[in-house]
């Protein structure tokens, strides 16, 4: 396994794993049994960097959420784990109500938002379910237009301070409002965000297409706009989620989404199917090194819903592309 630390300072940043692992479907659609085989297998191969939110996985259960941190505080319990596996979480889009849909949380009304309450009552929360005294990584899972950003920055700050939480992140916010909420932070002299979660993978998305989360320089989507941003901003760690599009690259019966349709993708997939016959290795491997050594390192976040799924994103880890590999796959843009 490689590693890389997240955040400058020293009291609160953590040394993680290149490749991160995804929980969203542990405790739903994943079982507990499989969750846990998952888990082992991944901390066995050196990853320490794991994924959830409070709200997962409310859209596959009915409920508010809240599986997905319930089994992994399960799993700690079980395995006695401590601080060499950081686990993130986020809040700020969990349902007020349960039977919620998930196109209805694009409603404001429908999700905690970011009101400073919200944010420690959230987080206290999640600390419980997870069984731990101390948040890793907390992200704010979505942006909140009806709090002030001045209130959103002291409220994670303070649990900083507090002790609850050591790193933050955000996560599906226009870079602007994350550049407003690091300067409003600086200014006052507050830890503000440091971990970038957006969906970014190899293919490029339509930028003509309606979407909050999907369009490329909306949102959920590391666009040119927010690659920029980190790449100007090199203390800023870029996790990136849906970064194997769901099995698209590799199955037949996942389709890529709408705003994949476009005459860029059949190039580009072309170029990444070269590169990984050449090398022997699977289109999924050679995304994720592609993403794991770019210009922009980014720090994939990778599903399984069995231990042969995790195997294939494990061997991504140590491949390595040449100069001239990369070049063939960044020569349609």
């Amino acid at each position: 396994m490689k590693y890389r630390t997240m955040g400058l300072d020293p009291a609160t940043r953590r040394t993680v794993s290149v490749l991160g692992l995804g929980a969203i479907k542990f405790g739903s659609a994943v079982d507990e049994r499989t969750s846990f085989a998952i888990l082992d297998r991944y901390v066995e191969a050196g990853g320490t960097f794991i994924d959830t939110a409070n709200n997962y996985a409310f859209w596959l259960t009915g409920t508010r959420g809240g599986e997905s941190e319930s089994v992994l505080g399960r799993w700690r319990r079980a395995r006695g784990i401590g601080d060499e596996v950081t686990i993130a979480t986020k809040l700020g889009d969990r349902p007020v109500h349960e039977g919620i849909s998930i196109d209805d949380v694009a409603k404001s009304s429908n999700v905690e938002g970011l009101a400073p309450k919200v944010i420690l009552e959230s987080a206290m929360q999640s600390m419980k379910r997870l069984g731990v005294d101390k948040l890793d990584l907390l992200y704010a899972h979505q942006d909140d237009m009806a709090v002030p950003q001045q209130n959103v920055v002291e409220a994670f700050a303070g649990l900083v301070s507090d002790g609850v939480v050591g790193l933050l992140g955000v996560s599906n916010q226009w870079s602007w409002r994350v550049e407003r909420a690091r300067v409003i932070a600086a200014a006052a002299g507050l830890p503000g965000y440091e971990v970038l979660q957006y969906q970014h993978s190899y293919l490029r998305r339509r930028t003509d297409m309606p979407g909050f989360r999907t369009v490329d320089g909306k949102p959920g989507n590391a666009g040119g706009d927010l690659l920029s941003y980190v790449r100007a901003n090199p203390e800023l760690t870029l996790v990136a989620y849906s970064a194997l599009l769901g099995g698209a690259y590799t199955r037949a019966d996942k389709p890529f989404d709408p705003d994949l349709d476009h005459a860029g993708t059949p190039i580009r997939l072309a170029a990444l199917r070269a590169v990984a016959q050449e090398i022997g290795a699977t289109p999924n491997q050679v995304v994720l090194a592609w993403l794991i050594g770019g210009e922009v390192p980014v720090i994939p976040l990778v599903g399984a819903s069995s231990v042969a799924q995790l195997e294939e994103s494990l061997a991504a880890v140590d491949l390595e592309l040449t100069p001239e590999q990369r070049a063939k796959l960044d020569a349609v843009h």
